[in-house]
């Protein structure tokens, strides 16, 4: 069952994990928030791995929670799920590696706020996202919405509990491109590829770095940055990523 629920494909420096409930859109049942939870948090540890795609494939992303579910709980013992899902979130977010979101359909609720908890987001033409708490008197997540797209707007998604197609959704910041249907899965693959050639380290430097400046003044964060590239520059990597890149320019000059 947990194979069929979660896929999970580990080649060229790239984890792609994908949800695999076609039957329900992909919602997350305990089963599939826990399975979600164990697998981040275990990538995070592999040295294999610098970077991770989280897709639903092209026709879904996740449509949230199991609805079934959720109704079956009550204010009194709702403590174990909540901490599970807000377990999911985490392992997401604070991933060692960047982590790709690869939203093909709708991705609704909880599905938008997994969306969120990725480092990049890229959308096919079909997808759809909302945060729809609010419908089913439910408040959402507005951090880390409100520093990927902004107070007002973060406010705006969450209070009107609004579906926005894809298009709206790049215009606002939330995905960074849209694909033709079909197309996603092998462009933001060449993506994670591409990325992954890079230094793991860097590349996780470079993750934690964008999150910790936030909550700093502009002095601190200023002297966060320099400090941190005094770390690579001039390090065995730096240099021989720059002498292949300058025998590539050399040899394109003739």
């Amino acid at each position: 069952m947990s194979e069929e629920l979660l896929l999970i494909d580990v080649a060229d420096g790239v984890a792609t994990v994908t949800l695999n409930r076609p039957g329900k859109g992909n919602a997350m049942s305990p089963q599939v928030l826990l399975l979600l939870a164990e697998t981040f948090e275990a990538i995070a540890r592999r040295t294999d791995v610098r970077v991770v795609l989280l897709t639903g494939g092209e026709k879904f992303f996740c449509a949230g929670f199991d609805l079934d579910e959720i109704r079956r709980l009550e204010k009194a013992t709702n403590e174990a799920y909540i901490a599970l899902f807000h377990r999911t979130y985490r392992a997401i977010l604070f991933c060692e590696q960047p982590v790709i979101g690869a939203v093909g359909g709708p991705a609704i609720a909880g599905g938008f706020d997994i969306a969120m908890m990725c480092d990049i987001r890229y959308a096919s033409e079909g997808a759809k996202f909302g945060q729809r708490e609010i419908v089913l008197s439910l408040t959402p997540i507005m951090d880390p919405l409100w520093r990927i797209i902004g107070l007002g707007r973060a406010k705006e998604v969450a209070l009107t509990g609004r579906i926005y197609d894809a298009h709206e959704a790049e215009r606002m910041g939330f995905v960074s491109r849209v694909y033709p249907k079909g197309e996603l899965l092998p462009a933001v693959r060449t993506i994670a590829r591409d990325m992954a050639a890079f230094d793991r380290q860097c590349l996780a430097e470079t993750k934690r770095l964008s999150n910790q400046v936030l909550g700093q003044d502009l002095d601190g964060a200023m002297r966060t940055q320099e400090w941190l590239f005094r770390t690579y520059i001039g390090s065995d990597d730096n240099h021989a990523r720059i002498d292949a890149l300058q025998a590539k320019l050399a040899a394109a000059r003739k």
